[in-house]
């Protein structure tokens, strides 16, 4: 995809309907399934779009397993085996007697196929959901309450699949989207760090929309060159962004537009839309939904996006949502002081926001333990 979704994997953030999951086969469950015992951390592997993805699941103790979160990843490569990912939330959610299962993306860890950092979201989805019917297939522990988790870009994917698999239940997403990438949101709100005071940051971000502006409704080329003179001259933003656009890009991207709007793009910056009538989506999810933020998050826009699920989730009264924001938390929920990405990228001891893991707990015993399926 663009330069932009590759810029946002590196900082760990974060359209095609996906098709309708299909039920694996007697074969697969055959060859794959995963012999389950109390305690224990075993291989876990399924098919999807003819690859197969590998991963761990983990069985907690006791006899009774009472629910199954699968964890959806964010940007950037994956080693689940080797980096022990999401150690502390998978001991939590274990000794609560809920399963987790988590796998690496294709072409990483033991998954087949070839990594692609730029993965569209639908494919991630359908990933989900082949899963999901895979563990019902075979009966896994906690298969017959099953719920996602994830954060970044799990905030399009989570979505994507719940909507498909009705029989999904719950979902937990931390720092969550909006339908836009976070990029323009992301480079603009480290402009503070990066050097530049608040004049200039006001000055760069109207010229970025004015360039948008320009673009989309067939300005010319020589006009947007000159909109943008000081941000296409911004030492920090030059590093981040790459390349602007030669006059043959600009051109040939402005046929893609019509009427000043143009296809999978948001009209005030310009960024891609990763998910149309995303709103009407999330208004459509029947399910209990818990949505945590850190209120220094620099990556993501969480102030629009706790926005957007209270006036869709919120409003939907066959759902529930629950929303915390955790003072001084950045975009992973990491205690900062600034959230910047300078902050982020130089912190040698990361240590989650205070209630982090006990705010999931007592939303999951109350929300997806003491109901019954």
């Amino acid at each position: 995809m663009s330069l932009t979704v590759r810029l946002a994997v590196i900082f760990g953030m974060i359209a095609i309907g996906i098709a309708a999951c299909q039920p694996s086969t007697k074969d697969q469950s055959e060859a794959y399934a995963p012999v389950f015992s109390p305690g224990e951390t075993v291989d876990f592997e399924f098919e999807s779009s003819g690859r197969r993805l590998s991963g761990i699941f983990d069985v907690p103790p006791g006899d009774t397993t009472k629910a199954l979160i699968i964890i959806v990843h964010s940007y950037g490569e994956t080693d689940v085996r080797n980096w022990v990912s999401y150690a502390e939330e998978r001991r939590r959610f274990n000794a609560m007697g809920i399963a987790t299962v988590l796998w690496d993306k294709p072409g990483l860890g033991r998954s087949e196929g070839r990594f692609d950092i730029d993965q569209s979201v639908h494919e991630s989805a359908e990933e989900v959901l082949d899963a999901a019917a895979y563990l019902r297939e075979i009966g896994a522990p906690g298969s017959d309450r099953i719920g996602l988790w994830g954060g970044s870009r799990a905030g399009w994917i989570a979505p994507l699949a719940l909507s498909q698999d009705r029989s999904l239940e719950f979902w937990v997403s931390l720092s969550g989207t909006t339908a836009e990438d976070n990029f323009t949101y992301l480079l603009l709100s480290n402009l503070p760090y990066e050097g530049s005071n608040t004049e200039e940051v006001a000055l760069l971000r109207a010229e970025w929309e004015a360039g948008c502006e320009l673009f989309r409704t067939d300005g010319r080329y020589r006009d947007y060159l000159e909109a943008t003179e000081n941000l296409r001259a911004n030492e920090y933003i030059k590093s981040m962004r790459g390349d602007w656009p030669g006059r043959l890009q600009f051109e040939v991207g402005q046929r893609r537009c019509k009427d000043g709007q143009c296809p999978n793009t948001d009209n005030v910056m310009c960024d891609y839309v990763w998910i149309e009538n995303f709103d009407d989506l999330l208004a459509s999810l029947n399910i209990d939904v818990l949505a945590l933020f850190g209120d220094k998050d620099l990556n993501i826009d969480w102030r629009k996006t706790k926005r957007l699920y209270e006036q869709t989730i919120g409003r939907n009264a066959r759902a529930s949502l629950t929303t915390y924001v955790f003072e001084d938390a950045d975009h992973a929920l990491n205690k900062s002081e600034t959230g910047s990405l300078k902050e982020m990228q130089s912190a040698k001891q990361r240590q989650k926001a205070e209630g982090y893991l006990d705010i999931q707990t007592r939303w999951l015993e109350q929300n997806v333990l003491a109901s019954d399926p």
